[in-house]
């Protein structure tokens, strides 16, 4: 089965073509046109140019939002690297699907549908709305042995390839990525310090708020946890197979359906920067699929941003996850898809253009 996997997702990577150019120059050249100072509206007007180049449709159509939010619990936590224990995670899990979490507020005011997903939640989740495709309940302890084996990150990240394929037929225009998941800024920040070529106390931060005896066993932790499995930026499903979790690899599979599916992926913290990250090294093409929606407080955030090439808009120094970072991104995303459609031109007005210099 690992084999199939790895055959399946080798294929998938290989199909995967860049954003069009043709449709950004024209989405650009669009721009221009319109009644304004020439890249008057800044980042909002790259980041729509460049949605026009990922639907292959300078018109573009933001209509349809949703947030995928991947729920896992983490064998790590034994490790005494959290606040909380894991019992919070299907707590949260079924606040999803019921409507109450943050980022169903914050959703519901940016016009998106949160799609909650049990991916690997330590116990079964029978809440009506909660998508169930768990790989196992919960990964294993990443100190002591490796977090997931090759095939489980990979049927996770499958399952991520899925949903995107699943939300692309439902007609969903944009997708959003979100996790929940006690201890997972511990798998992130692990696989960040990897990925990047960072020491762990570069890029660790302390989550949910841990202490600083909390945030100095956080470190522990990761630093023997690398040392330990000896993970290679190079190979990076052995990297989030030893390191990271269930959600992790969801996130990095719904990135590549994106790519696929020519459907843009909005991350959100550096929980998802760190999936990216991994997505990236598998099919380097997949950041033309992602937006950056803003740079969370969290330490791998900034250089993990910039290994992606990406530039968020937003620094609001947000270490929440669920997604509600990247839910921040529509209603901007709106209000600038308004005025390129909208605008008048300066033809419709009888002006001379404005030269781009």
């Amino acid at each position: 089965m690992e084999r199939y996997y790895r055959q399946q997702l080798d294929c998938l990577c290989k199909n995967v073509r860049p954003a069009n150019i043709q449709i950004m120059e024209a989405s650009r050249r669009r721009w221009d046109g319109i009644a304004k100072p020439i890249g008057g509206l800044g980042l909002l007007e790259e980041l729509i140019t460049k949605l026009a180049g990922i639907v292959r449709d300078e018109d573009i159509c933001l209509e349809r939002k949703g947030v995928v939010v991947f729920c896992a619990d983490n064998g790590v936590v034994a490790e005494g690297v959290t606040q909380t224990d894991s019992s919070v995670t299907a707590v949260v899990t079924k606040n999803f699907a019921r409507g109450l979490a943050s980022v169903n507020r914050m959703a519901s005011v940016a016009g998106a549908d949160v799609l909650p997903v049990d991916i690997g939640v330590a116990g079964d989740i029978e809440e009506p709305g909660v998508r169930v495709c768990k790989i196992g309940p919960g990964t294993a302890n990443l100190l002591r042995e490796p977090a997931m084996t090759l095939e489980q990150a990979l049927a996770a990240i499958h399952e991520g390839i899925r949903i995107a394929a699943g939300m692309k037929d439902a007609g969903y225009h944009i997708l959003a990525v979100g996790e929940m998941g006690i201890g997972n800024t511990t798998t992130g920040s692990a696989i960040a310090s990897v990925m990047l070529g960072l020491e762990p106390e570069l890029v660790t931060g302390r989550g949910a708020g841990l202490s600083d005896e909390g945030l100095k066993r956080k470190l522990q932790v990761i630093r023997e946890a690398i040392a330990l499995h000896h993970p290679d930026p190079e190979n990076p499903l052995k990297v989030l197979a030893s390191l990271g979790g269930f959600d992790i690899a969801g996130m990095c599979g719904l990135m590549l359906g994106g790519a696929v599916y020519h459907m843009p992926v909005v991350l959100d913290g550096m929980i998802s920067v760190s999936a990216a990250l991994v997505a990236q090294k598998l099919c380097p093409l997949v950041t033309d699929y992602l937006l950056a929606s803003h740079v969370g407080r969290e330490p791998a955030c900034v250089e993990g941003l910039k290994r992606l090439g990406l530039e968020p808009l937003v620094h609001g120094r947000l270490a929440l996850g669920e997604g509600t970072g990247a839910v921040l991104l529509f209603p901007l995303l709106d209000m600038a898809e308004a005025v390129y459609r909208q605008n008048k031109t300066f033809s419709d007005i009888h002006i001379e253009a404005y030269k781009r210099f």
